[in-house]
């Protein structure tokens, strides 16, 4: 014996063996044992004891000589000679109790870490326990101050073959498997009985079951088992006596197992399992999730196959004879759910679940948004909504300075003022929802879902009204006034420049393309706008552009950004509603093409109250919600000369035979 209560460790004094605790698991409650949180417990000596009683003598079964190592604390057990101390290891020798808890005290805290600890006792056990790490967190009083804890490591006992008598010894070497603490090892004997030799030995209905539990591990690891299971029949609570003893459950034929055949079907199972590529980070994160009801007594938690008293529950079974009767009901009623109910399963949601939707939210099936972003981010705003815009001409010759000529008259400068005011309009998206599906709805918030699809709706149409306006015939009661919102495609010729680009029926679309870089690259010189412009066309004609080839057959703009470069622009934005647009002028047809923009250019207005602003209301004659969002506001181009519209124009008559 050492000074200081702890001892030297004699290897051949023990019963048995086993991990009190392993080192940086993570328990339940979010905490983590660390490395050496017990060191100062190495060469302890401490009570064994039953089950964590404390107020009972009788309870003591012996001492535990603990060892600190750097996967945990180890402990070597010897009983005492009381009853209770031989009666216990008995039962340890017999394989009846195989796992080891500890008690400690004056545990010591970093976040989630355990780092600090004193192991006041170590106790045997129920099978039953948790496998992994459980910390249950009592109050503690007096010298137990500090935060104290039952800890259950699930380690297996390793009883050792030096401590047993002469007749246990002549046991073990025929056969018996010893079971090393990480419980992951390859089983052996001293007579080298094999794995493959131990199972050839069970009966083919102990096979089955050995299949079964393979296939129903491999199935709660999410793994698809490749064979078939073997049927096995489960407990049907109903049956008679006559039917139990014809069909055996799973737990009946395990029981039948030898402790040596228990044992391999332990291993076979880890085998499976690791074979299959789940990793004991998995395994042990599975039962971290596993909640313990040894010391708070809860009802539900997750069980080990193997522990016949956690299987027993109430719950409802069903037999192949029970499938049968309902296969056959359900032949006849037209309905395997109707079936079902007839036949006493109420809990039918596992059986016939409802579909739920993936992502969460419905989707929406809309056109790409990029473009809206970029308009209703670039344009300028004012807190404001009716703009004018005055400018004064001076291009014409009568603007220009005269030189003066000895004894004539000075003529006076002439030249045009420009002027106009835009003043706002409404745009508007209303909505209805009927209470009884808002109610009934309970997948989603159905009401921020709709106000998404509002907001967004209201920013295309606003967007669309800006660039190239909404498209309603002018009779349409639901027509965007465009003298309220100017589009930039039909604005006056002061403000956006039409560049025209003739064509025939005939015209190709690599024609096209090529008239349409050719085209901006000539019109720059009459923009003058703000900075370098963006450009604004439909797909299809980006897609021509950049299929273009030369005289080699490499193609030209092999990126968006050399096509750019060449169209004199900062970016390219696609817009898909700008596909096919037209308007009619004269003998003429004008078919949009692109147009490029500085939106810095453009001006939106809105006075205070006019930004956008959402409305519920709920209307009480037609049990229906209402939401109603909308803006007030005016938009028009303030700079002259600050966009170009890029046209192919065609004969109408010609245009239309063409279609």
């Amino acid at each position: 014996m050492e000074l200081g209560g702890k001892f030297k460790m004699s290897k051949t004094h023990y019963d048995c063996s086993g991990y009190a605790t392993k080192a940086d698991m993570r328990c339940s409650d979010g905490r983590t044992i660390r490395k050496n949180a017990f060191e100062e417990c190495d060469g302890k000596r401490v009570p064994l004891v039953w089950n964590h009683e404390h107020n009972n003598p009788d309870a003591v079964l012996g001492h535990a000589i603990l060892e600190n190592r750097p996967d945990g604390v180890y402990a070597y057990l010897s009983f005492n000679d009381t009853d209770a101390g031989q009666n216990c290891k008995t039962l340890v020798q017999h394989g009846d109790i195989d796992r080891l808890s500890i008690w400690a005290n004056k545990l010591k805290q970093v976040g989630g870490d355990v780092i600090h600890g004193v192991i006041r006792e170590v106790s045997l056990v129920l099978a039953g326990a948790n496998p992994g790490a459980i910390i249950d967190s009592v109050m503690a009083h007096g010298e137990s101050s500090d935060e104290e804890a039952f800890i259950r490591s699930g380690e297996f006992i390793v009883i050792d073959d030096m401590t047993h008598s002469d007749k246990e010894k002549e046991e073990k070497e025929k056969g018996d498997i010893k079971v090393e603490e990480n419980n992951k090892k390859q089983p052996t004997s001293s007579n080298e009985k094999t794995i493959k030799e131990i199972f050839d030995d069970m009966t083919e209905e102990q096979k089955a079951v050995v299949y079964a539990l393979i296939g129903n591990a491999l199935e709660e690891a999410g793994v698809k088992p490749d064979e078939k299971k073997k049927e096995v029949k489960h407990a049907d609570s109903d049956e008679g006596d006559d039917a139990a003893d014809e069909d055996e459950t799973v737990a009946d034929v395990y029981e039948t197992l030898t402790d040596k055949q228990k044992k391999v079907v332990q291993f076979l199972i880890g085998q499976a399992l690791a074979d299959a590529g789940v990793s004991d980070e998995a395994d042990e994160e599975e039962d971290q999730e596993v909640e313990h009801s040894y010391e708070e007594g809860e009802n539900n938690m997750k069980h080990n196959i193997f522990d016949s008293e956690t299987n027993v529950q109430d719950q409802e079974t069903l037999s192949h004879s029970d499938m049968e009767e309902i296969v056959k009901d359900a032949r006849r009623l037209g309905s395997m759910k109707e079936a079902f109910l007839a036949h006493g399963i109420t809990d039918i949601g596992f059986m016939f679940p409802d579909a739920k939707v993936v992502d969460g939210t419905p989707g929406f099936i809309k056109r790409d948004d990029t473009w809206v972003q970029e308009v209703m981010k670039t344009v300028h705003k004012t807190p404001f909504a009716r703009v004018k815009s005055i400018f004064a001409d001076l291009t014409e010759d009568d603007a220009r300075a005269k030189g003066y000529i000895k004894g004539n008259q000075k003529a006076e400068e002439v030249f045009k003022m420009l002027k106009r005011e835009t003043t706002p309009t409404t745009i508007y998206k209303k909505q209805k929802l009927d209470r009884d599906d808002a109610l009934d709805i309970t997948e989603l918030d159905v009401i921020a879902w709709l106000k998404q699809e509002m907001r967004f709706m209201l920013d295309e149409e606003m967007a669309r009204a800006i660039l190239v306006g909404d498209g309603r015939n002018s009779s349409s009661n639901d027509k965007i006034n465009e003298q309220n919102i100017r589009p930039i495609w039909t604005d006056d010729d002061v403000y956006t420049v039409k560049y025209a680009i003739n064509i025939t029926k005939g015209t190709t679309s690599d024609e096209k393309a090529k008239a349409f870089v050719r085209g901006c690259k000539k019109s720059r010189k009459d923009y003058k706008g703000s900075g370098n412009p963006v450009m604004f066309m439909p797909e299809d004609l980006l897609t021509d552009c950049l299929l273009l080839e030369d005289n080699n057959g490499r193609v030209i703009y092999d990126t968006m950004e050399k096509l750019a470069t060449a169209l004199r622009v900062s970016k390219i934005i696609p817009v898909p509603v700008m596909e096919n647009l037209s308007r009619v002028k004269g003998a003429d047809t004008h078919y949009l093409g692109g147009l490029y923009v500085n939106l810095n250019d453009y001006n939106v207005g809105a006075d205070k109250g006019g930004e956008v602003t959402m409305f519920d209301d709920f209307d009480i004659d037609f049990n229906a919600m209402k939401y109603l969002m909308e803006t007030r506001a005016s938009g028009a181009m303030i700079k002259p000369y600050a966009a170009v519209a890029i046209e192919f124009v065609g004969k109408t008559a010609e245009m239309t035979e063409a279609a």
